[in-house]
């Protein structure tokens, strides 16, 4: 898609830090700014690089100042002559002196740069574009980053049309600090340049970490100067350290003559020595964009998907698939810039992210990282770091890997892959049946229980020191809404490779061996088929509540050690309206009867719906929080209590369709709502889709503003109603 915004978007700076790009690396590196250049959050960078895939990154270049600098009307004019002017008019009229084209808010706001009154436009379409007019100069600049590299280049493509002789001057601007963090006071950096035809190359290092660097045009250096009280408005607004500071320590300037065409390109990297020979950088700016959108190009025709939306957001759905080092495969980073990669959120987005676009290979590296650190039964919520172990505190990724799994067998039909993933889903099954850590474990009526103490083990899993806002200890209706679906797959599987092996062992004529697989195997499916018909009976006793018409959320837990509020508390918890139900009725295999699936549906419409997204409780409850903003903690006590999230709209729409038969009508009506993710798409980061949103009223972004599940699953939408 081709985002184009205007003069209108920017006439505040406030306006200007609404909306930022997002370029990835597949690395977990990543660069994004606002539409005027400048950075709203301590975790916006020009380049933040990620040294040990996906979650090890440093924030390395900060953002390029830019200037203008027009010769006077009697010829030359000197850059340190205008050092303390912006600009002045000339004599013979038009601009001379300098022009800043940057933007960005300080501390006191009397520094604030408010270099957008120059920008004409700003487009997005695959790579972020700024157009510039200053007087008679034109410059057209690309920002790009190289995939499987913590490389960015910028390209300023300028045309002089004017009468005056120009300069274009870029003072980069650093801090080589962990993503999150404040640079230091006074921080040392040391700067080599190495002069070539053309252009410049060199590194800067504060002694630890290295970015090399190549430029086109004359590079003059000068003793580090330290840029103070940089204002982050996005952190200031989510109640998150709001002041940073940043280095500099050399300026790149390239000559316009007047009535030229020139290029300027300047490319950063932590990993490659730009020059091959003495005349000749090893890649250029325009070299990478090239490439970069090729790439793109290449997996939009690989999913096969013809809508415009769709096909963006299977690029958005790109910038989440990621290398993970200390595995040796891939992951999915849940959300940019805040989040690494986590069980459950990999295995909700690698649907939408892998399966929908035909990443058949990706998806199969992704499900064999988690297989190999299957522990207990239970798949790992986030994954070591150097020699940390994996962290297990979660009930779903488990079931979420199963359905993930089988999801791929309808898209792929891999019967090797699930021969091969067979053992490790049968190893969920048994330890979820016989009990598992975090109090998993299967009760008497087939349902499975979970979480105690302090545990948060569904999604809804904040916690605040020793505040639960949403304890869902017991029985979540989406986890034995999973369970049941499960069951059911496996069932199949089992009955799927016992068919094969039969036909195998006629083929070969080891008939015994085969014959004696293939019967544990229909055994297995038999064991299973039995244990989910009980499960549907429970789970449509337990769980229907007949006075709203709708599901049970949880079905809580005995425990005995809190208090008389708490455990009222947490008994009335069953009974509140949740998004969590949809996923009871979208599932392939579905534990409720057509006219169940369809009044759950209806009262998830009435109650939770929203074009942005689902609200996480009905407003009609006690408990709902209309804003998530403030502090950490308020931010947390909000996170599940109201607030809307993106993901589970993909849900409701596959759940609609769903009770609609798929028909013609219902695929036209679902067409008509997703005109809201349009416009979403264009709002906060551009091209993709965020993680929250306020409960009451859902304008604006919150929390990630690139959210993998929210992006995956809206996308799943997009592909079933492509299909025939």
């Amino acid at each position: 898609m081709r985002f184009v915004y205007g003069k209108i978007d920017w006439s505040t700076s406030d306006r200007g830090q609404e909306n930022c790009y997002l370029l990835t690396n597949g690395l977990g590196g990543f660069s994004s700014q606002s539409m005027i250049g400048s950075n709203a959050r301590n975790d916006q960078a020009l380049l933040m690089a990620c040294l040990c895939a996906p979650v090890d990154r440093y924030h390395m270049i900060t953002r390029l100042e830019e200037e203008v600098i027009f010769a006077d009307s009697d010829g030359e004019s000197d850059y340190e002559i205008y050092e303390d002017s912006r600009y002045a008019q000339g004599k013979g009229g038009g601009f001379c002196g300098k022009v800043s084209l940057s933007g960005q808010q300080y501390v006191d706001y009397t520094k604030n740069q408010d270099g957008q009154k120059y920008l004409q436009s700003f487009v997005v379409e695959d790579l972020p574009v700024w157009m510039y007019q200053v007087g008679g100069l034109q410059i057209c600049k690309t920002v790009v980053m190289r995939h499987g590299e913590n490389t960015v280049g910028v390209s300023y493509r300028m045309k002089n049309r004017g009468k005056k002789d120009a300069k274009l001057v870029l003072t980069p601007l650093f801090e080589f600090v962990t993503k999150g963090s404040v640079m230091p006071e006074q921080k040392p950096f040391e700067v080599t340049v190495k002069p070539y035809k053309g252009g410049s190359t060199g590194n800067i290092t504060d002694g630890k970490l290295t970015v090399h660097f190549a430029a086109d045009g004359v590079v003059e250096t000068f003793e580090t100067a330290y840029v103070e009280d940089l204002y982050y408005a996005h952190d200031s607004r989510d109640g998150r350290p709001a002041v940073g500071r940043c280095a500099s320590n050399h300026r790149i300037i390239s000559q316009v003559p007047a009535g030229a065409e020139v290029v300027c390109d300047v490319i950063y990297s932590m990993e490659r020595d730009f020059i091959k020979d003495a005349d000749k950088v090893s890649v250029t700016a325009e070299a990478l964009i090239k490439e970069e959108k090729q790439r793109l190009q290449r997996l939009v025709e690989l999913s096969g998907l013809k809508d415009e939306v769709a096909c963006q957001l299977a690029k958005a759905a790109d910038q989440f698939v990621v290398e993970r080092e200390s595995t040796g495969g891939k992951s999915i980073i849940a959300g940019y810039p805040f989040f690494g990669d986590w069980g459950r959120d990999t295995m909700i987005a690698m649907i939408g992210c892998c399966i929908s676009t035909r990443r058949y290979e990706d998806a199969k590296n992704i499900f064999r990282t988690f297989m190999k650190y299957c522990k207990n039964g239970i798949m790992p919520n986030m994954f070591p770091e150097g020699e940390n172990p994996p962290m297990y505190n979660t009930v779903d990724a488990s079931l979420l890997f199963i359905l993930a799994v089988y999801e791929y067998y309808q898209s792929s039909k891999d019967l090797a892959f699930v021969k091969e993933s067979f053992d490790t889903m049968k190893e969920v099954l048994d330890w979820y049946q016989k009990g598992t850590d975090f109090h998993i474990h299967m009760d008497e009526d087939g349902l499975i229980s979970a979480g105690g103490g302090l545990e948060q083990v569904t999604w809804m899993d904040v916690r605040f020191q020793k505040l639960l806002p949403t304890p869902r200890h017991g029985k979540p209706v989406e986890m034995n809404a999973y369970w049941y679906h499960d069951l059911c797959v496996m069932q199949k599987f089992a009955l799927l490779l016992a068919e094969e092996e039969r036909n195998s062992g006629a083929a070969d004529g080891s008939m015994t061996a085969q014959s004696d697989t293939a019967a544990e195997l229909q055994a297995l499916a038999g064991q299973w088929e039995q244990l989910a018909q009980k499960v549907k009976k429970s789970f449509g006793d337990k769980f229907w509540n007949a006075e709203k018409g709708c599901l049970k959320d949880v079905l809580a837990a005995e425990e005995t050690e809190l208090s008389e509020v708490e455990k009222k508390r947490r008994k009335n918890a069953e009974n509140q309206i949740r998004c969590n139900q949809i996923w009871a009725v979208s599932q392939q295999f579905c534990a409720l009867d057509e006219e169940r699936r369809k009044a759950v549906t209806d009262v998830v419409f009435e109650k939770l719906y929203t074009p942005r997204g689902l609200r996480s409780l009905a407003m009609e409850d006690m408990e709902f929080r209309p804003q998530y903003t403030g502090t950490w903690k308020h931010r947390d006590l909000c996170y599940h209590q109201g607030t809307v999230w993106g993901f589970p709209l993909g849900a409701y729409f596959l759940s609609y369709l769903k009770v609609n038969d798929n028909s013609e009508k219902a695929k036209a009506e679902v067409k008509e709502q997703l005109a809201g993710i349009e416009g979403a798409l264009r709002e906060g980061c551009i091209g993709q889709l965020a993680e929250v949103y306020d409960g009451e009223n859902p304008t604006v972004s919150e929390g990630c503003f690139a959210q993998a599940w929210s992006t995956a699953e809206l996308l799943r939408v997009y592909a079933e109603l492509e299909k025939e």
